[in-house]
C-alpha cells in the first residue's frame, strides 16, 4: 500500500498545495467541497455533497458487511499567512494553520488506493469516506462540522470510525498513539466583575472592580491547585482581562474570559463550580458578578480495540521504532463527537519540516514536510482494508459485528 501510496506522492502535493492557496472558514468549505467531490468522481466514486452543510460523503465497497467510516477535516483559520512559498495562502487573514489541508489531500489519496483495491479483490464490508467542514469552531447555534454531519446521518451504520492529525511539531514519518482518553473537553466562558466606578481621587465612594479582581484572580488560579483532585487533569486559562478607560477613573466592570479543559464529566462540572465560587468573592466585597460559560467539545477517547490494529497496521507498514505511545495533551477535538458515537480512534502523524524552523500549529509559519501525504493516505487505506477484507493477523478485537470467519 505504501509503494502505491508514493506513486500518488505529486498528485497529493499537488491537492495539498491547491488548498493551501484558497483556504476557506469553517461551514463556507465551497471551493474545497467542490474540489473534493471532482476528485472522487474522478476516481470513480459517487460523492454526496452539502452533507453537515459542506461536508462531502463518498461510500463504497460489499452491498453489505460492518462499515468503516474515515474522517478528514477540511477548514481553515482565520490567521495571516507569512510563509514565503509559492503556495502561500491567496486569502488575506485566511490560512491553513493547523494542516486540515494535508488531511483533506490524505483522505483522497486513501481513497483513490482503496478504489484499486476495491476492482482486485473481494470486500466484505464498506468504507465511508467523511470530509468534514468546520472543525475549528461552532456556529452561532454552537454546532461545529461533526455535530453536523452526524446530524445529517454520516455516522448511521457505521461500526468504527478512524482519523489521522498531522503534528508538525514532531518528526516526519513518526506516529504517535495513545489508548483512553488522548485530548480535553474544552469550554468558554465569559465573566464580568461589576462595581459602582467612580473618581479615582475618590476610592471610598463607592466599589472598585479592579480591587476585587485581585482576590478572585488568585482564586481562579487555585482552582486546578488547590480544588481539583490532582491525579486527575484540570486546566483553567485566562486569555484575556480588560476594564477601565482613563488614568482617573475608576471603572464599573472588568472583563475576563478563558477556557476550562477536563478529561471527566465530573472534573469538568466541578471546574464549573469552583469558577462561580471564585467570582462570588465580589459580592463579599460589594459588587457583583456574571459567569457565562459555553460547553466546547467532549474529550476525544480512543477505542483501545480500534487503536490497537491501527497501531499493528503502523508497525508492520513503517516498523516498530516509528510508532511511539505519546500523550498528545489538554487541546481539543470535534472529533470527539465521532468517537462518543461508534468506537474510534485518532492518530498522530509527526510532519516536522526539515529546514530548522519550528514551525507550531495555530501560527502564520506552520507548515509540514509533504513527505508524509502518501505515508498517511497509505495507514489510512491499509487500516481501513485490512477491515473490509476480514484481515486475520491483526490480534486485537475487530469492532462489534466484524465478520471473522472469512
Amino acid at each position: 500500500m505504501l509503494d502505491k501510496a508514493n506513486q500518488l506522492k505529486n498528485e497529493l502535493i499537488r491537492l495539498r498545495r491547491d488548498m493551501h492557496q484558497h483556504p476557506e472558514l469553517g461551514f463556507r468549505e465551497f471551493r474545497t467541497a467542490a474540489l473534493v467531490a471532482d476528485t472522487l468522481r474522478e476516481i470513480g466514486l459517487h460523492p454526496r455533497t452539502g452533507v453537515g452543510r459542506t461536508g462531502v460523503v463518498a461510500e463504497f465497497g460489499a452491498e453489505s458487511g460492518p462499515v468503516i467510516a474515515i474522517r478528514a477535516d477540511m477548514d481553515a483559520l482565520p490567521i495571516h499567512d507569512a510563509k514565503d512559498v509559492p503556495y502561500k495562502s491567496q486569502h488575506e487573514g485566511v490560512m491553513h494553520a493547523c494542516g486540515h489541508d494535508a488531511h483533506t489531500a490524505i483522505l483522497l489519496g486513501a481513497a483513490h488506493l482503496l478504489k484499486q483495491s476495491l476492482t482486485t479483490e473481494t470486500w466484505h464490508g464498506r468504507v465511508r469516506l467523511l470530509f468534514q467542514p468546520s472543525e475549528e469552531a461552532f456556529d452561532e447555534n454552537g454546532i461545529s462540522g461533526a455535530t453536523a454531519m452526524i446530524e445529517d446521518g454520516a455516522l448511521d451504520g457505521v461500526d468504527a470510525v478512524i482519523a489521522l492529525h498531522v503534528w508538525s511539531d514532531q518528526p516526519a514519518g513518526q506516529v504517535m498513539m495513545q489508548d483512553g482518553y488522548v485530548l480535553a473537553a474544552v469550554d468558554q466562558f465569559h465573566a464580568w466583575i461589576y462595581g459602582d466606578g467612580g473618581h479615582g481621587a475618590y476610592p471610598h465612594t463607592g466599589s472598585d472592580p479592579l480591587f476585587m479582581l485581585a482576590p478572585i484572580l488568585s482564586a481562579i488560579y487555585a482552582v486546578p491547585s488547590r480544588r481539583i483532585n490532582p491525579l486527575h487533569a484540570a486546566v483553567l486559562s485566562l486569555g484575556q482581562i480588560s476594564g477601565g478607560s482613563a488614568p482617573n477613573v475608576i471603572p464599573h466592570e472588568v472583563y475576563l474570559q478563558g477556557t476550562i479543559r477536563s478529561f471527566t464529566s465530573e472534573v469538568r462540572q466541578q471546574i464549573w463550580t469552583e469558577l462561580e465560587k471564585a467570582l462570588r468573592l465580589a459580592e463579599g466585597l460589594g459588587g457583583s458578578y456574571k459567569l457565562n460559560i459555553i460547553p466546547g467539545y467532549p474529550p476525544l477517547c480512543n477505542d483501545p480495540g480500534v487503536n490497537g490494529w491501527v497501531r499493528q497496521v503502523a508497525q508492520d507498514m513503517l516498523g516498530e521504532t516509528a510508532v511511539r505511545n505519546v500523550e498528545f495533551g489538554m487541546g481539543a477535538e470535534d472529533f470527539a463527537y465521532m468517537t462518543q458515537k461508534v468506537p474510534g480512534a485518532m492518530f498522530m502523524l509527526g510532519a516536522a519540516t526539515n529546514d530548522g524552523t519550528v514551525r507550531h500549529h495555530h501560527t502564520e509559519i506552520f507548515d509540514i514536510d509533504e513527505n508524509v501525504l502518501p505515508i498517511g493516505a497509505a495507514l489510512l487505506a491499509e487500516t481501513a482494508h485490512r477491515f473490509v477484507t476480514g484481515y486475520q493477523t491483526v490480534s486485537v478485537a475487530w469492532p462489534r459485528g466484524f465478520v471473522t470467519d472469512k
